[in-house]
Formats: C-alpha cells, sequence, structure tokens
C-alpha cells in the first residue's frame, strides 16, 4: 500500500515508540525527542483546522503508524480547543483510535477494544464537527485493525470545507 499523503513537511521522529520496547521518546536520553520542547499549540475553533499545523502534523503521524506520536501531538491540542467542546470531542476520537491502534500492535486486544468504546463515545460527542475527518470510516477502520494487527490500519483522509479532498500544499 502506498504511503498516504503528508500534510505537513515536519520531519518524521526517527522511530516509532512501542510501549516497553523502544526508549520513551521524552523521559530516557536515547528518546526521539528527549529535552525538545513540544510546540505550544493553536487552538482550533471551527473549520480552521486547515492551517493548523499541530494538527495536520499529528494527522501525519497517525498514517504513517506513529501513533503515540500522533497521540502526544494531538493531546496539547485537545486541551487547548476545549477538552469537552465537539472540537475537543473529534480530536479525542482521533487520540483514542491511535491508542487503540498502538495496544493491538503490541498484541493487547483488550485495550485496544476499550479504547476504541471510548472513541465512540467522542465521536459521538463531537456532533457534527468533523475536522475534515470521516470519524465513522476511521472507527470502522480502527475496529478492524484492532480485530486483525496484520491488516491495514486505518487511515485518515481530510477533506476541505468546500467540498475537495485535502491536498497538502494547500495546508497552509
Amino acid at each position: 500500500m502506498a504511503d498516504p499523503p503528508r500534510y505537513t513537511d515536519r520531519p518524521l521522529p526517527r522511530y516509532r515508540h512501542l510501549l516497553g520496547r523502544t526508549p520513551h521518546p521524552v523521559r530516557h536520553p536515547d528518546g526521539h525527542s528527549y529535552g525538545v520542547t513540544p510546540p505550544l499549540p493553536t487552538p482550533i475553533r471551527g473549520d480552521d483546522w486547515q492551517g493548523n499545523e499541530e494538527f495536520l502534523y499529528g494527522i501525519d503521524l497517525f498514517n504513517l503508524g506513529f501513533w503515540w506520536e500522533s497521540h502526544e501531538a494531538l493531546e496539547g491540542l485537545w486541551h487547548v480547543s476545549g477538552r469537552r467542546s465537539p472540537v475537543g470531542h473529534c480530536l479525542q476520537t482521533v487520540i483514542q483510535c491511535a491508542a487503540a491502534h498502538l495496544q493491538a500492535e503490541l498484541g493487547r486486544a483488550r485495550g485496544g477494544e476499550a479504547l476504541l468504546r471510548r472513541a465512540r463515545v467522542h465521536a459521538a460527542s463531537a456532533g457534527e464537527t468533523r475536522l475534515g475527518l470521516d470519524l465513522d470510516a476511521l472507527l470502522r477502520g480502527t475496529r478492524d485493525f484492532v480485530h486483525d494487527p496484520t491488516g491495514p490500519a486505518a487511515r485518515l483522509r481530510l477533506a476541505w470545507p468546500d467540498g475537495g479532498e485535502a491536498d497538502p500544499s494547500r495546508a497552509s
């Protein structure tokens, strides 16, 4: 399967963090983000996600299997965008799905199922807010991966509010 489109030019971490298998990215001196202060994210308010670098980078990380890193990138954005807002619930849907993918890859299907249940609750609480994402497809893809982590992982494709599919060159 071809790599999905990238939405940012930001470099990827040098490895995908797998709990218990790789150095912790921020706590261990060999971690890929050790000593790095994460950028302060700009909150998302409605449909202004298209130019939000941290959001787009979190999508890139998710799509390339950097699930721990995607979770971390989006969590800061979740905090500043309103944890219980529709945007916050939409972000939490992606965060929980990233964590479910990681659990499934580590052979922890029960943990993946629990995270998927949480993701479904957040998706329902997001209402009409979608941030250019097809949350139903994300949930289906995550469910499939949790049940069979040897199969394809869920992928996130962004769609602009004007009806077009996201083109990385438009993400600025």
